[in-house]
């Protein structure tokens, strides 16, 4: 028989796996990590608490390279550096690792370092096959926004929003496709994925029937091993605080991964150790085990 989990608190204080290590790059989730989910809603609060601010500010003095990785869109991606008070100028200007890693670039200004594309046609058409009335959407970079059949509920999306025949986004490679069915659940498109197998595509479901397909091999982890070449560092070098599927290869290639505490099963055991939950700035709990407050 298994050995229970152990209490969050209790996860959260087990050592690295290597002793007087300390992170040199900080791969940080948005939603569920850095922002506290709004009760019922599919969106979070554009808002920062102070000891997840004042945390993230230490490390960054303490000389990390704090990067922010989420599913998000660039465009949704800047002003949560703007709310973090992150951006620097020249060689220290933030990294940032977007669309569940098909898109890679520096701010502020926006500067494009990369970005991975895939044919969508043939993964969204199956999965329309079993959820035909779902929204369809693509990240429009050039609008700062998104190309979408239908609008999405409100708070899920920002951003330019352009009405779109799905027919039209999916005749040319994209970085991101966002498949959501407000008439299904999460367990529903895990079961449609894995019926499915999508092949030629990767995805991730995320809190709710909410679908990312993104080329094969992209994920956060792989956005992050760009960046960390870029600096001269490896996964080893690395902690990745994240909370929901998209975060598992990511909180695997870290040197440590931890998982929020309110983070599904899958992601806390794909984690080397649990903190708090958001609502308890669990974030800033773990990064003050390596960067001490006053």
């Amino acid at each position: 028989m298994a050995e229970p989990t152990p209490p969050v608190e209790e996860v959260a204080q087990q050592p690295s796996r290597n002793q007087g290590w300390q992170p040199k790059l900080v791969a940080l989730d948005i939603d569920g990590t850095l922002l506290k989910w709004v009760d019922g809603a599919g969106a979070t609060h554009e808002e920062i608490a102070e000891p997840v601010r004042a945390a993230v500010h230490r490390a960054v003095d303490a000389g990390a390279h704090v990067v922010l990785s989420s599913g998000r869109s660039p465009h949704g991606m800047t002003r949560i550096a703007d709310l973090l008070g992150l951006p620097r100028s020249g060689e220290d200007r933030l990294w940032v690792v977007a669309s569940n890693g098909a898109v890679v670039f520096r701010y502020p200004p926006f500067e494009l370092a990369m970005e991975e594309t895939f044919d969508p046609r043939a993964a969204v058409e199956a999965v329309l096959e079993h959820h035909p009335k779902a929204l369809v959407a693509v990240e429009d970079r050039a609008q700062r926004g998104y190309r979408l059949n239908r609008h999405f509920p409100d708070g899920e999306l920002s951003g330019q929003m352009t009405i779109t025949s799905v027919e039209e986004m999916v005749a040319e490679p994209v970085s991101r496709v966002i498949i959501r069915d407000p008439e299904s659940t999460a367990d529903d498109f895990v079961a449609t994925t894995t019926k499915l197998g999508l092949h030629g595509t990767d995805y991730v479901v995320g809190w709710t029937a909410w679908l990312d397909l993104t080329p094969v091999g992209v994920s956060k982890a792989s956005g992050l091993e760009y960046v960390a070449k870029q600096l001269g560092l490896t996964a080893a070098d690395s902690l990745a605080i994240g909370d929901g599927r998209n975060d598992l290869e990511m909180l695997r290639w870290a040197g440590r991964g931890v998982a929020m505490g309110q983070a599904v099963q899958e992601v806390i055991d794909a984690a080397d150790a649990t903190t708090l939950g958001v609502d308890e700035d669990g974030a800033a709990t773990e990064l003050s085990r390596w960067f001490p407050g006053p």
